[in-house]
């Protein structure tokens, strides 16, 4: 769960010199290892002046930056939460933080929340000062445009079918992907999931296992309240999720549940190597 609405406002014209120090980047902040650095300063750039309160501030954020919504999230957030020890403040440059809000503000939506105030990417210098900016247009080229995953609507679960009716769907989509999910217990009291993914087919002949994979973790960390709902208890549950990718946007259309003592999903995975569609 995302509690963005508590942001205090980004801190403009802190006074470095003696009112800031050093300190290293604790442990709790997942989200700010192996950014390149190890020290952060305190107070940050949102203002938080105490370590357990930028803990607390920045772990509503860890969820976002594990959906991948945009490859400079973890950057941008980090530079507010966690700026690197230098004689100046760096903040993120406006074009970094306009990049990131577009690409992750649908997201944080898909969680009933909207982009904070303390982010708006107005109170971020333009590109020609000194901030830090988004990584050259050539970021694009060297790697492969995927398929997004998108906020929509979590299909039901179907519990009662046959593995000839099975088929018929699979004929008419591109992947079918085998989910193993659970809750995760976390000291925060925020949800988070253990989600284990095996590929059971991909028509989408450019595509390969491990990206549908990552796209269908990223499909689920994205669609939480789908999660929810397939995770009534914190036993781990199994289940088929069957989709289309349809002008580059990921749709989940089916959802089985997998159940040890139902042999019908089994079968059907087992026959569509042989099946032939009508």
């Amino acid at each position: 769960v995302f509690a963005v609405n508590g942001f205090l406002r980004v801190a403009t014209g802190l006074d470095i010199g003696l009112s800031t120090k050093c300190v290293v980047i604790p442990k709790e902040m997942g989200m700010c290892h192996k950014i390149g650095y190890s020290e952060m300063r305190l107070p940050n750039l949102m203002g938080h002046t105490s370590m357990a309160e930028v803990i607390l501030k920045s772990t509503t954020w860890q969820h976002l930056v594990h959906t991948d919504c945009h490859p400079h999230v973890r950057t941008f957030l980090c530079s507010l939460f966690a700026p690197i020890c230098l004689d100046t403040f760096i903040h993120p440059c406006r074009s970094m933080c306009v990049a990131v809000r577009d690409s992750c503000a649908p997201v944080l939506l898909c969680h009933g929340h909207a982009w904070p105030a303390s982010l708006d990417c107005e109170r971020f210098p333009g590109d020609e000062d000194m901030c830090l900016a988004p990584l050259t247009k050539d970021y694009k080229h060297l790697h492969k445009a995927l398929p997004k995953p998108t906020c929509q609507t979590c299909p039901a679960v179907e519990e009662f079918f046959t593995h000839k009716r099975v088929l018929e769907v699979f004929c008419d989509s591109n992947f079918a992907v085998k989910v193993k999910l659970s809750k995760k217990r976390t000291a925060f009291e925020d949800q988070e999931y253990n989600i284990e993914c095996q590929v059971e087919f991909i028509t989408q002949g450019s595509l390969l296992p491990y990206e549908t994979q990552s796209m269908i973790q990223q499909w689920l960390l994205i669609n939480e309240k789908c999660i929810e709902r397939m995770t009534p208890t914190h036993r781990p549950t199994v289940y088929l999720l069957v989709g289309n990718i349809e002008e580059g946007i990921i749709l989940v259309n089916r959802v089985y549940r997998w159940q040890r003592k139902d042999s019908q999903l089994t079968l059907a995975t087992q026959k569509w190597r042989y099946h032939k569609c009508l």
